[in-house]
């Protein structure tokens, strides 16, 4: 349901007012209509009015209007909940700004775009990014709601009449199909926002066919041979046991997080390579623990969480924690107890194997290139981030030359390096 109690309308020519009474502000944009993008069904970014939530708290009274939104997303997953932001933003929010923007047309909802003000360090100052509240903890982010399009075109316009907080715009974990990606880039640049694209990251995908002896097909015979050893001397023997926990949602009378199981995660990781990670982002680093732990309480209350665990004589031994959401899995955090060898790879390969079973479509092993992800992915997906640096922010524009001058000098070694396998006959 509308809220416009605290809000403050202003027409686009009129500098418009900080909102002193809510954290909710409203702006009419008149713009004339971009030839190159048709307006939605439900209506035309080109006469807007954009609603901008800045308090997680205020967010809250909006939480029906996202859940429908979030309903009808393309390609949409746990990361895009209101739930889950709100879980990020109570663990990690105290240093940074919210800008959820709620575009209208017609007196309907266009979508929601999460963003938030960020202070980065980069090597010649601290710069203020505005991007994506996700922080590298899924693959892909993006507006909630069935009209990215429109969601985009709406907001970029916004943020470009509305004072600016931020140095540079970098819109990160950005799909590259036309459905996303360039849309995004459209919409910065019909805001008069020309943006630079660039790969961010990409990840290993399983996709799964409709049978499952033509996905085993498609892998090396060492791989075939481990998904029969691991059934016959783990599960058959019965020495070991496969546990998966994936509840139903709270409003379906589940919801159940599952606490004994989760803590069999804990502590498998806490005796894994994991244990020594300092600097990390683990299920039991000191940093993130409980942030991991309301996340999954919350993911277990919509339905989404997903447990994966090997137990060998009793014992935990592995285990693949993550979310799911719509029959798409999206893969988190593994851990393996290392004083039994091949525990990783079992605990992997029969949760795949689960998963088909189950009916799921894909799984997203995340990003990096490690071993047990090459062996088992069917393709690789790369996202990308979108930056807009102003001419007029000395903050921004070092950023690009610092990264112009990198990308300069990686090209030149990359030169190098063949020109000198070419001389030596290599």
């Amino acid at each position: 349901m509308r809220r416009f109690s605290n809000a403050i309308r202003t027409e686009v020519a009129v500098q418009p007012r900080k909102n002193l009474i809510g954290a909710a502000t409203a702006y009419r944009l008149r713009d004339t209509p971009t030839p190159s993008i048709a307006p939605p069904a439900t209506g035309s970014a080109s006469m807007a009015e954009v609603v901008e939530i800045n308090d997680i708290e205020e967010l809250s009274s909006y939480r029906m209007l996202w859940n429908s939104l979030f309903a009808a997303t393309p390609k949409a997953s746990f990361f895009l909940t209101l739930d889950w932001l709100e879980a990020c933003w109570r663990h990690f929010g105290h240093d940074q700004k919210l800008r959820v923007l709620i575009p209208y047309a017609a007196g309907q909802p266009l979508g929601i775009l999460p963003l938030c003000v960020r202070r980065e360090k980069h090597r010649l100052s601290t710069v203020r990014v505005l991007t994506y509240p996700l922080d590298d903890w899924g693959t892909w982010y993006g507006p909630i709601g069935p009209n990215p399009a429109a969601t985009m075109m709406a907001a970029m316009r916004h943020i470009r009449r509305s004072p600016r907080d931020w140095d540079m715009i970098e819109l990160r974990w950005v799909a590259g199909d036309a459905s996303a990606g360039g849309k995004s880039a459209r919409a910065l640049r019909a805001a008069g926002m020309l943006s630079q694209k660039t790969e961010y990251q990409w990840t290993s995908i399983i996709d799964f066919p409709n049978d499952w002896n033509e996905f085993l097909a498609s892998k090396s015979h060492s791989i075939r041979r481990q998904f029969r050893r691991t059934i016959r001397h783990l599960l058959d023997s019965g020495r070991g046991e496969f546990i998966r926990h994936r509840p139903a949602p709270a409003t379906e009378g589940d919801g159940d997080p599952g606490w004994d199981y989760y803590e069999m995660c804990e502590a498998v990781a806490r005796v894994s390579w994991q244990a020594g990670v300092t600097h990390g982002n683990t299920l039991t680093h000191d940093r993130v623990r409980g942030f991991f732990r309301d996340v999954h309480a919350a993911a277990a209350r919509l339905g989404m969480a997903d447990i994966s665990l090997l137990v060998v004589d009793g014992r935990p031994a592995a285990f693949l924690y993550g979310y799911h959401c719509r029959a798409h899995m999206s893969a988190l955090r593994t851990g393996f107890d290392p004083s039994v060898s091949g525990l990783g790879s079992a605990l992997m390969l029969h949760s795949i194997e689960d998963s088909f079973l189950r009916g799921d479509r894909s799984i997203d092993l995340g990003p990096g290139e490690r071993e047990h992800k090459r062996r088992v992915r069917t393709r690789t997906e790369s996202t990308y981030r979108l930056t807009y640096t102003p001419i007029d922010s000395w903050r921004s524009q070092a950023v690009r030359l610092t990264r112009w001058a990198k990308s300069r000098w990686a090209k030149s070694q990359t030169a190098n390096s063949l020109a000198q396998r070419v001389s030596v006959g290599v």
